[in-house]
């Protein structure tokens, strides 16, 4: 026999159920209203119906508290819905403190990802059952839009920035993996698979074949090939760049005043765009590395400059 007819994908995901309980209560609230309306239009077609020619109808006057009642009735249901909208949408955006990373590179026509062990796919991402995961994103070139059915989760992968999104899986199994923007002549072909693995599986599956490197350790590399710890001693600031040991998720002052915080999209613009948002206290000498580092490169750097801790207390900023 084959697969069963499915109305909506299977749900596999901690917010799945919250997103679906939402969509049909709509459906059931538009189909009641719909067929409702629909009822009484018919009801007063049939009962209001001009009998003669020269018929004259009764003038009605006008019910102030039966205005009032059908207006406030739809805002009451109108606010409900806007609430628990966003009750999910708060949730879905803001990823637990224990959530492991998945850092994820778009281009035309393929998803590249890669694990914080180094691990890499192509167009598949293995994850463990019940662990939150977050996906860090960036597209190297047009607009792309990374969208799991069954876990109810979509975003848009933006160029120039980062975005994000989370899930929880909570069944085992393999699950579609589409693009959902328009990104060229071979979008349909740019999708993959998500596997749902059982924390054994995963162990197994993570630990085999692993790369050389980290994303950390490939970071470092990077960091030093690129001659980026010349500016930006381990030690402490320098004529040239401040430290950075302990900047991540802190403020920082501009030359201008302003107060930035140092997270991935100030460090990736930072790199890509030195002369931005210069560091007070520091010259505008930084050069661009634009056209030396790919996004999956300065996805390592960031992992890495995440590791630095501050030195004999001293904690710098970027430029």
């Amino acid at each position: 026999m084959g697969k069963a007819f499915q109305f909506y994908p299977e749900a596999a995901s901690s917010f799945a159920g919250q997103i679906d309980n939402l969509y049909f209560f709509l459906v059931a609230l538009t189909t009641v209203m719909t067929l409702g309306i629909v009822a009484v239009a018919l009801f007063f077609f049939v009962k209001y119906r001009r009998r003669s020619d020269d018929e004259c109808p009764e003038e009605i006057e006008g019910n102030i508290m039966f205005e009032i009642t059908w207006s406030v009735i739809p805002l009451v249901v109108c606010l409900g819905i806007f609430f628990w909208g966003t009750n999910i949408y708060m949730g879905m955006v803001q990823a637990p403190p224990d959530s492991v990373p998945v850092y994820v590179v778009a281009k035309q026509w393929m998803w590249k990802l890669q694990h914080p062990n180094g691990r890499s796919e192509i167009n598949e991402l293995h994850v463990p059952l019940g662990q939150n995961t977050r996906i860090i994103m960036a597209s190297e070139d047009v607009l792309h839009s990374f969208y799991v059915p069954a876990f109810r989760t979509k975003m848009d992968v933006v160029p120039g920035k980062y975005t994000s999104l989370w899930f929880r899986p909570t069944k085992i199994g393999t699950y579609r993996l589409f693009c959902a923007e328009y990104c060229g002549t071979s979008h349909a072909g740019m999708n993959g698979w998500v596997h749902v693995l059982s924390e054994a599986d995963y162990a197994a599956w993570l630990s085999g074949n692993v790369a050389n490197e980290s994303m950390e350790e490939a970071g470092e590399r990077l960091f030093t090939e690129n001659k980026c710890n010349t500016c930006h001693a381990a030690t402490g600031n320098t004529q040239l760049g401040p430290s950075l040991n302990g900047v991540y998720g802190k403020s920082v002052t501009l030359k201008n005043g302003r107060t930035v915080t140092v997270d991935d999209a100030y460090i990736r613009e930072s790199i890509f765009q030195p002369l931005a948002k210069v560091v007070a206290g520091f010259n505008p000498v930084m050069p661009t590395y634009e056209t030396q580092l790919n996004e999956q490169q300065i996805m390592q750097i960031i992992s890495y400059i995440k590791t630095l801790k501050p030195v004999d207390g001293q904690e710098g900023g970027h430029e």
